[in-house]
This record gives C-alpha cells, sequence and structure tokens, in this order.
C-alpha cells in the first residue's frame, strides 16, 4: 500500500448552498477578503472527503460573517506534490497582494515550508489543519518523520493555525511546540437532517470513511467476523481509489471470513444515494486509527443514528453528550477487537441499550452546533490576524 498519500476523511459531497446570511436576507455592507489555498480536488463529487467537506462549506459561509472567500485550487498530490505542483502553488501566492490575508489548507501548506515561510513576511497567513500530516496511518517512519518536521517550521512561521477540535489543539501545541494563543478552534459543523428510519433497529451497520489503512475497515471486518452469529449487515460507503493494496487486501479479508453477502463496499455516494443510506442505518461503526474529529459522527448524530467507534483522538469530541448527560454512543479501545465484538453483542442483544443510545443520540441531534458556527469561529480568527505581516516566533 502506498506510504505516501494522505486520506482526507470520505465524507458525503456537499453542493453549493445558501449562506445563513443570503437565506436571511441580509448582505454584509462592506466584505474583507480571505484567498482560500485548497488542494486541487476540492470540489470532485467523485472523491467526497471531510477536508474538503469542510473547505467548502465555511468558503460558502464566511461571507456571513463579513469576508469574502477568493478560493484558490492548486492541483497536485498533496502532501507529497510534484515540481510542478510545487512552482503552480509558488506561483499562485506569488501573484497575491502584499498584505494579502490568506487561508491555507493544511494539506497542501505544510508539506512545503521552502514555499510557505518565506511568504510569511509580506502575506498575512493562517493554516487549517484538518490532520497533522505524520499522524496519517500506514506512512513509512521516514516519510512520516520528514512530513513532521517541514509541518513544525510551516506551523511556527505563520502567525495563526486552526484546528477542528480541542483534541487537536492539545496535539498541535504539545507535538509542534507552538505558543498556545496561536492555535485556534473552530469545530466542523453539522446540517440536521430527518430522522433515520434504520431498518429493523439493529441489524443495519453504515460505516463512511475512505477505505485506507487510517480508517481502520479491516478490524470491522474481524469483528463482525467474530459476531458472524449475529444477524447483521453492514455497508461502507467511501472511496477506493487512495490505496488500492488496502483495499484489495480488504476485500481479501472479506472473502476469507465468509461475509461476501454481509459486508458490502458500496465505494463513494453523494446526494440522494447517501441521504438512503443514511436513512437504513441502525448503527454508524468507524474503527479509525487517527482522527482530529470525526465529521462522519456528526453526520450520523444529525439523523439520530448512534454511533459504535474507537476512542481516538477527537472523536469522543464528536460523539459528544445528549443535554441531559447521555452518551450517543459506544467509544472502545482501538486495539482490542474482543472489546468491539463484545460491544457489538451488547448492541444486538439488549433492548434497553439500544434505546438509551437513540434516545442520547436525538437528544446530541438538537445540540449540534451548524456550520455558522465554525464560520462564525473562522472569521474572528482572520479579523485577528496581524495588520502587517511579521514572521511568528
Amino acid at each position: 500500500m502506498t506510504d505516501t498519500t494522505i486520506d482526507r476523511t470520505s465524507l458525503r459531497y456537499l453542493p453549493a448552498q445558501r449562506t445563513a446570511s443570503q437565506n436571511a436576507g441580509i448582505i454584509p455592507m462592506s466584505l474583507r477578503t480571505v484567498h482560500f489555498v485548497v488542494p486541487g480536488g476540492v470540489d470532485d463529487p467523485a472523491a467526497p472527503s471531510g477536508g474538503n467537506a469542510y473547505d467548502r462549506r465555511v468558503s460558502l459561509d464566511l461571507p456571513g460573517f463579513g469576508w469574502q472567500v477568493h478560493q484558490l485550487a492548486v492541483a497536485g498530490e498533496w502532501p507529497r506534490p510534484s515540481v510542478a505542483a510545487r512552482a503552480e502553488l509558488a506561483r499562485t501566492l506569488g501573484e497575491l497582494p502584499d498584505g494579502a490575508a490568506v487561508l491555507l489548507d493544511g494539506i497542501v501548506a505544510c508539506a512545503v515550508p521552502e514555499i510557505i515561510v518565506p511568504q510569511t513576511e509580506r502575506l498575512r497567513l493562517a493554516v487549517l489543519v484538518h490532520l497533522p500530516l505524520g499522524d496519517e496511518t500506514g506512512l513509512a517512519p521516514a516519510v512520516a518523520a520528514e512530513l513532521d518536521v517541514k509541518e513544525r517550521a510551516v506551523l511556527r512561521a505563520v502567525p495563526a493555525v486552526i484546528a477542528t477540535s480541542d483534541w487537536a489543539v492539545r496535539r498541535l501545541v504539545s507535538h509542534h511546540g507552538l505558543a498556545p494563543e496561536r492555535v485556534h478552534i473552530a469545530v466542523p459543523g453539522a446540517d440536521i437532517a430527518p430522522l433515520a428510519s434504520g431498518t429493523d433497529g439493529v441489524s443495519q451497520l453504515l460505516c463512511v470513511a475512505a477505505v485506507t489503512p487510517r480508517k481502520g475497515q479491516h478490524r470491522l471486518v474481524e469483528a463482525l467476523a467474530a459476531a458472524a452469529d449475529l444477524p447483521w449487515k453492514c455497508v461502507c460507503v467511501g472511496g477506493l481509489g487512495h490505496d488500492p493494496e488496502y483495499v484489495a487486501h480488504l476485500r481479501g479479508l472479506i472473502a476469507h471470513h465468509g461475509l461476501q453477502d454481509r459486508f458490502h463496499l458500496a465505494g463513494p455516494q453523494t446526494g440522494a444515494a447517501l441521504d438512503a443510506r443514511y436513512a437504513s442505518a441502525d448503527l454508524m461503526v468507524l474503527m479509525s486509527y487517527a482522527e482530529t474529529y470525526g465529521m462522519a459522527v456528526t453526520e450520523a448524530l444529525a439523523r439520530g443514528i448512534p454511533v459504535l467507534a474507537t476512542d481516538v483522538g477527537g472523536l469522543p469530541e464528536a460523539v459528544g453528550r445528549a443535554p441531559d448527560g447521555g452518551v450517543p454512543g459506544i467509544l472502545v479501545p482501538p486495539e482490542d477487537p474482543a472489546a468491539l465484538a463484545a460491544e457489538l453483542r451488547g448492541w444486538f442483544g439488549e433492548a434497553d441499550v439500544r434505546r438509551r443510545l437513540k434516545s442520547a443520540a436525538r437528544g446530541r441531534r438538537a445540540a449540534l452546533d451548524g456550520w455558522a458556527t465554525t464560520a462564525r469561529s473562522l472569521a474572528g480568527v482572520l479579523t485577528r490576524l496581524p495588520s502587517e505581516p511579521r514572521r511568528a516566533a
């Protein structure tokens, strides 16, 4: 499997929508401009990802908080770009006027300090980190170490860093030695959707994630194989092109356990097709090795679907709690397939457990913040960028 590709968590493609201010009939009197540097595939519905969905949504909603977004998509195999991709990024930044406010997606910015750091002398830069580069599962140790060093150089140079969870803020501050006051949080929002009707209330499992080592679908297959006597079916929705070797391994594992009729790799799905998957789901499952937040989790909770996930990174924050304190999901240790199988048996065998989780999921659904809250947080960071470019200490 590849050791140089960063997975951008598979998630639904969100078409262009009106901003909150447009829906309210409010047109800001004067908009400041931010240039938003994003990966070239940000609008590709065939390759959905959580990071791309985040970038698109905040671009739509930032004008409602005083910032017009000029999106600059730079093609390349980020964060391991070709010479041509590096030249394109350097040219794109070089054409911006002195003093311009620039928001950069970390998957583009963090691996090229030789391009980004010199620009701190003339541009006002903020970097949005969806996932620390070295945290990607499956990287060769030398590659992870190289990406880590480059990311540290970039994040220490820019005046503002934006993370997507409290956990990610703590991770970036401690791991890269950043000043806490320069690292800000803008948690992904969620669009409240109709409550999922489910299938029979128990048996239909759904995983929404790109099929990559970091998402750990092989652990899900192993756990479900250990619970093959239970009447479950599982659909995995997500891109199959990120790591073909891993996909082939996963298909072989499914066949080895004789689960071809029960464990389905559906590929990327969007719009009505994905809505239908959610509507029929009884339980969301996500076995990731690393997540800064977990937008697929809140997508499920926005439909009242309980969650079974690994206790890693920002996933506990995404699961959260209902206003009455109820927890709308089950978190299992990341390296304990027996614990996962046991929780699955509890889900199938204990009606009280299912009722409690479903009630908490509906409570959490009502309390989720929308994307306007995310955009407001980002706008606040942009507004506080230094008025003049300067190299951060």
